[in-house]
């Protein structure tokens, strides 16, 4: 018998096909319910947003660093991940200097329903891209740099090249810098985007797995849990001098036996860095938290993975994929780090 929400999700071998909304022009964004009107499992909008525990509070600071940070990438047409996701570290990554910084712009051919990025038809890609992120890198002197990406299953490499331009470009202004890059799944186009990256490689090579096999069809339509860990074992075999990451959000209806279970695949296929944090709701039209992940949970998840034997995980309330990501790739325990962005 058919079944019209798995006949809706591609098998992994393939291309994801991009069929934006009837009548939405190039460049128009899609948020909230519009985003959400043709997934395959429906979400069905939250009366109200639940009230956070005592141990998520985000605390403002250095509003003013906040700004020139806003200032100047604007300045360079360029977006961040902190922004078009609504991360709740932004005030503290920004006003310490930080940010992660998004490609290829700011509208995705997905439409995830736990992310606040925008879905349509996106912009052609900006050829100054890599240039302007070198030259922002050097304004901002950083040392370690994350730069993700929106999916583009429009591009034919899936935006591999250009992340290789904007590695090629940040290294020619700030040889000194650490890169890490953060990547869609690069469904039906994992072999020319393995063998672009490979050829130049980051420092870090992450891609976020979100959520347990289970969840898939409703939390990451169009994605694949097997596609994510062959992409990440794959490149690890092609480049076993780089270390790859992984991150994933508990709270959004998986068990605590489901991400221990995870956690044995990361280990399975070769991933050195893992992130856990607690999903937050984007708005009410997005998936609802299903509950808030005490930090106990959290800790017991790390010492799992610390049993396993990855080099360093990450794993608290307001840990996110890149949140200190310099220090984890030190081997720093960053855990208590997103905690301490709590009141």
């Amino acid at each position: 018998m058919s079944n019209p929400v798995s006949d809706a999700i591609p098998s992994p071998s393939q291309p994801v096909r991009f069929e934006p909304p009837r009548r939405v022009e190039t460049g128009v964004k899609l948020r909230g319910a519009d985003k959400m009107a043709r997934i395959p499992v429906k979400i069905i909008p939250t009366e109200e947003l639940p009230r956070k525990p005592d141990w998520i509070r985000v605390r403002v600071k250095n509003p003013g660093e906040v700004q020139r940070i806003k200032g100047l990438l604007r300045e360079q047409k360029l977006h961040t991940v902190c922004e078009e996701a609504a991360c709740p570290n932004l005030a503290e990554c920004f006003g310490g200097g930080t940010a992660t910084f998004m490609i290829m712009g700011d509208i995705c051919t997905r439409r995830c329903p736990f992310c606040d990025v925008a879905h349509g038809r996106p912009n052609a890609l900006d050829a100054d891209e890599p240039r302007h992120l070198a030259e922002t890198v050097a304004n901002l002197k950083l040392k370690y740099v994350v730069v993700t990406s929106v999916d583009r299953d429009d591009l034919k490499d899936g935006g591999a090249q250009h992340f290789v331009d904007c590695i090629t470009e940040v290294r020619k202004l700030n040889p000194a810098t650490k890169m890490e890059i953060l990547v869609p799944d690069f469904r039906g186009r994992m072999d020319i985007a393995l063998r672009l990256i490979s050829e130049c490689p980051p420092d870090v090579f992450n891609h976020n797995i979100e959520t347990v096999p289970r969840l898939y069809k409703a939390i990451r339509p169009g994605s694949d849990y097997q596609h994510s860990l062959n992409l990440l074992k794959r490149f690890k075999q092609e480049r076993p001098d780089i270390a790859t990451k992984c991150g994933l959000m508990v709270g959004i209806g998986e068990t605590e036996e489901e991400v221990m279970s995870l956690l044995d695949d990361l280990k399975a296929h070769d991933v050195d860095l893992v992130t856990i944090g607690q999903y937050l709701q984007p708005s009410k039209t997005h998936a609802p938290v299903d509950r808030f992940v005490h930090p106990d949970e959290f800790r017991r998840y790390a010492e799992h993975g610390q049993r396993l034997g990855f080099r360093n995980i990450a794993s608290g309330p307001m840990v996110r994929s890149s949140y200190h990501a310099d220090l984890q790739f030190a081997g720093i325990d960053v855990s208590g780090l997103g905690q301490s962005a709590c009141s």
